[in-house]
């Protein structure tokens, strides 16, 4: 097969209704889950491979040749090998001149090598028209059909009739092609499987910063003092009760965290008198990673919601009421009911319920699923307004539960303030400043500057 016809082959569209052959260099897991998604979805596939010989793992429908004679019957041949096999197809470049070719391959770490793959593939065949594709989806869930996680397949390339039809397959495969650019991208699609939730990486570390933080407090404070000043071994409190004033009190920060960063940006905002500038670098990182920090909060408070459940039957609450109950007997005298105590105690229980009920709303609507189903007015209104509503609850709840030991001097332990204290300090100046950000004269300002107004607009960016 001559050159002109090569390239007549790589770029004339399929007019009839059978689909076009497609060739894979390759009969590795992906080379063969990838073959046989495609004969399922009717495309004709042919294998080039060292091998000519068939094996069973190879699909029954496709075809086993040489490279050469492989790559001269499909216009897109799809590179299902390593990078460091990639010399052996320079003895192809005449065959494989005009063709589609599609790199799928990954590295084993971020940024492995100066180029990219794809851009590799380029450099060694010029004359062809390199495409990065599929490398995003495992070879399991091509087997096993369970496309749901990885349905999305970023793709990028310098020929944009080339990398056309190379998305009109992947949509053909029931996958959702996402258009990257030119090939320039392809070092940051060939990186994205090997980063382990990016998103993630602040809000897991902050909250495991925040949960040893507290965890060491707390065994200061209820264990180690007790033990030196009061001679109680109360080292059984790290199974249940130190966990259970962790969890809400990592909770509440967390949820104020996820909205401090909004109240700093409209600061930011009314103090530029513009838009159009920039947030720091950390602030934009901060916010675009508010949902992970919601997600986490509210397991936070799940386990809260656990560890309360499981409390009455506890040996020690079993202990010190049959104590209670005994002393009373004891002394012949019943202890009246304390309405005070019973309303504060009903009080903090309702807060808490009403605030974990918005809580769970709120990570329910962050579901793409629910959030795809809303539009952004009344998204919006769910993770802001019903959001600040949430945090207002479980303040006011840990603030009911805690603001007793404000003013107890026997809280204060080593001179150090109660757990709940400082859980309190960043979720109330969230909300004091946020309740100063809704006065008329403020929110006015605000509200025009987010609608594009400028005091300076010499200034703006």
């Amino acid at each position: 097969m001559n050159k002109n016809s090569s390239n007549i082959m790589a770029l004339t569209p399929n007019t009839s209704n059978k689909r076009e052959t497609v060739c894979i260099f390759g009969t590795g897991d992906f080379g063969r889950a990838l073959g046989h998604k495609m004969i399922q979805s009717g495309y004709p596939v042919v294998y080039g491979s060292r091998s000519t010989q068939m094996s069973n793992l190879i699909p029954k429908d496709a075809e086993v040749l040489s490279h050469a004679e492989a790559a001269q019957k499909a216009a897109v041949i799809i590179i299902a090998i390593q990078r460091q096999h990639y010399n052996f197809l320079t003895p192809l470049a005449e065959v494989l001149h005009g063709k589609v070719l599609v790199d799928i391959s990954n590295n084993l770490k971020l940024n492995q090598y100066p180029e990219s793959n794809a851009e590799y593939l380029a450099q060694l065949l010029p004359g062809s028209k390199v495409v990065k594709a599929f490398n995003t989806v495992s070879a399991w869930a091509l087997q096993s059909g369970t496309l749901d996680a990885s349905r999305q397949v970023f793709v990028c390339g310098d020929d944009a009739e080339a990398k056309q039809m190379v998305m009109n397959i992947v949509r053909a495969l029931g996958l959702t092609p996402l258009d990257q650019g030119s090939l320039l991208a392809a070092q940051e699609i060939e990186n994205y499987p090997l980063q382990l939730f990016p998103m993630w990486k602040f809000p897991i570390f902050l909250s495991l910063g925040l949960t040893a933080f507290f965890f060491f407090y707390c065994l200061a404070l209820d264990i180690i003092y007790t033990y030196i000043y009061e001679n109680k071994n109360f080292s059984f409190f790290i199974a249940i009760t130190i966990p259970n004033r962790i969890c809400p009190v990592v909770a509440l920060i967390l949820l104020a965290l996820v909205y401090l960063p909004g109240v700093l940006a409209a600061i930011i905002q009314l103090y530029r008198g513009t838009k159009y500038r920039r947030f720091p670098d950390w602030l934009d990182k901060w916010m675009l990673c508010r949902k992970q920090l919601g997600l986490i909060a509210l397991a936070f408070a799940s386990l809260h919601v656990l560890y309360t459940l499981v409390m009455p039957i506890r040996a020690f609450v079993s202990w010190r009421t049959g104590k209670g109950i005994i002393s009373q007997a004891l002394n012949n005298k019943t202890e009246p009911l304390n309405n005070t105590n019973a309303w504060l105690s009903d009080s903090y229980l309702a807060l808490g319920i009403l605030g974990y009920f918005l809580f769970v709303l709120l990570g329910i609507t962050s579901l793409p699923s629910v959030s795809n189903n809303v539009n952004w007015r009344e998204f919006r209104f769910v993770q802001s307004k019903l959001g600040y509503l949430a945090l207002i609850f479980c303040t006011a709840h840990t603030l009911v539960y805690g603001g007793k030991w404000f003013l107890s001097p026997s809280a204060y332990r080593w001179y150090l303030p109660n757990i709940y204290m400082l859980a309190l300090i960043i979720p109330c100046a969230v909300l004091v400043v946020k309740f100063v950000l809704i006065f008329p004269c403020v929110d006015k300002p605000l509200t025009q500057i987010r609608q594009g107004w400028e005091r300076n607009p010499k200034y703006s960016e």
